[in-house]
């Protein structure tokens, strides 16, 4: 028998007068419980990622709470195990904490005490079970997906895109803003397809100035201009077999647009001074981060340049429109930097989270890439307009404070990362923190939140 992953906290002590008043207790803070006499045999119902925390006595017949530890830290050492003690047992208490306990209570113990540190330890065990679920995520992708990392629905239709067009010899219109990764999107595309052997040439048309765009593209001959002394072999002919990249298309002059469009139609390239056209077997991926068709409404773009590249384009969504997905990146970029500078691992907290899902990341995943490597550094996470409506701050410090600092700011960034689900009532937002509404209204007193943090309008109930 496995136990519901809807139980929030197995209760285990041999003293029933004990059990039932404890079990009463919880029961009554709106937590959903599972009473039992006695430890033996429970690691064999719960599941590895079992949702749920343990509070056991710790002097029992039969298995006591120390072998109870040991037994369920062999199968999951991240899940909170409280152990309550007797008057004089507190040097077995040390040990059990030395052992992994999460916490314990000395007999006789308020409820108060009971219920918030069962609270606390429900809040870390959700934060564990994210962060695993993240990591779960990011292990299990294919080719594709370890490179543009994501499971929201405009991801998943990218990737699909790129893997239909991938095969195909047609040239490609990547459509991004800026640190959207139209780059990366342009190499999966030539890592997947026939052309992976050949070269993959890249050139950003924004880079080049005018007097030697020209050159570098289509090459030269000796002489062709003042200072070309010897044959030049340009980028288009270089890519010769193989794909090239040219990003910021729409920089490039109407000049060289003329030349650009011949080439896509006749697939042969003349450098300059030259009278040989030499023929090419090469893709083109062009990128660009600006509306093609309204420049050529306006005369800055050719009209039949864009219609000849926008046969197959394909639009990377910016991260604001991916949710979640800034999570799985982060954690991504996180763990790679981590791993390059030698450094543990940070895990991410809920105000972490919550400062992620609200930020509008104008520099999409370039901005967010270098967000996590001052994180992974150790260093502040702070992003700029993360908070536009003036809620939840855009600061989150990695560590800071005393412990009960750091359990005040866990319970508000906590509080703050469901407000920022965008939860439609009091009775939603109360339900998904495991806390009755009477609570909620009080914590939000307390740490100065409303709906309003979260851009929500007045919830739907009230809190009597």
């Amino acid at each position: 028998m496995t136990i519901d992953n809807r139980i929030q906290v197995v209760l285990i002590d041999d003293d029933p007068h004990l059990r039932q008043a404890l079990s009463q207790t919880l029961d009554l803070a709106g937590l959903k419980i599972l009473p039992l006499a006695e430890a033996k045999g429970l690691a064999g119902q719960l599941e590895r990622d079992w949702p749920g925390v343990v509070v056991s006595d710790i002097r029992m017949p039969g298995m006591d709470g120390l072998e109870l530890l040991t037994e369920l830290h062999a199968q999951d050492p991240e899940l909170p195990v409280l152990l309550i003690t007797g008057h004089g047992d507190v040097p077995l208490a040390v040990q059990a904490m030395r052992a992994g306990a999460y916490d314990f209570l000395e007999k006789p113990f308020a409820s108060d005490s009971l219920l918030d540190s069962v609270r606390r330890a429900l809040d870390l065990r959700r934060l564990v079970l994210d962060n695993r679920s993240l990591r779960l995520a990011l292990s299990d992708r294919n080719e594709l997906s370890a490179r543009l990392v994501g499971q929201s629905a405009p991801m998943l239709r990218l990737r699909e895109q790129i893997g239909a067009l991938a095969a195909t010899k047609a040239d490609v219109l990547i459509l991004g803003e800026t640190g959207a990764g139209k780059e990366v999107v342009a190499r999966a595309l030539h890592d997947l397809s026939s052309r992976r052997n050949g070269p993959f040439v890249a050139i950003n048309a924004g880079a080049l100035a005018e007097s030697v765009v020209e050159s570098e593209l289509f090459g030269h001959e000796p002489g062709a201009f003042t200072g070309a002394q010897k044959r030049r072999i340009g980028k288009f002919e270089f890519a010769n077999g193989g794909t090239l990249f040219l990003d910021e298309i729409e920089s490039m002059s109407l000049d060289v647009q003329v030349k650009l469009l011949r080439l896509l139609q006749e697939r042969v390239v003349e450098r300059l001074g030259g009278n040989q056209l030499i023929p090419l077997d090469i893709r083109i991926i062009a990128a660009t981060k600006e509306d093609l068709r309204q420049s050529a409404d306006q005369g800055r773009f050719r009209a039949d340049l864009y219609y000849r590249l926008n046969v197959a384009p394909l639009r990377i969504p910016p991260l604001r429109e991916r949710g979640e997905d800034a999570l799985m990146l982060f954690q991504h970029f996180a763990d790679e930097a981590s791993a390059r500078h030698g450094l543990p691992p940070h895990e991410l907290q809920p105000g972490h989270r919550a400062l992620l899902l609200r930020h509008t990341w104008p520099g999409n995943v370039r901005e967010l890439q270098n967000a996590a490597e001052r994180f992974a550094l150790g260093l502040e996470l702070a992003l700029d307009n993360s908070a536009p409506d003036g809620g939840v701050g855009s600061t989150i410090e990695v560590v800071s404070g005393g412990l009960s600092e750091q359990v005040e700011n866990f319970e508000k960034s906590l509080i703050a990362a469901e407000l920022a689900r965008s939860h439609s009532s009091v009775r939603s937002l109360a339900e998904a923190l495991g806390i009755p509404r009477k609570t909620l209204h009080d914590k939000l007193r307390k740490h100065g939140l409303n709906f309003a943090d979260a851009g929500t309008s007045s919830p739907t109930d009230d809190l009597d």
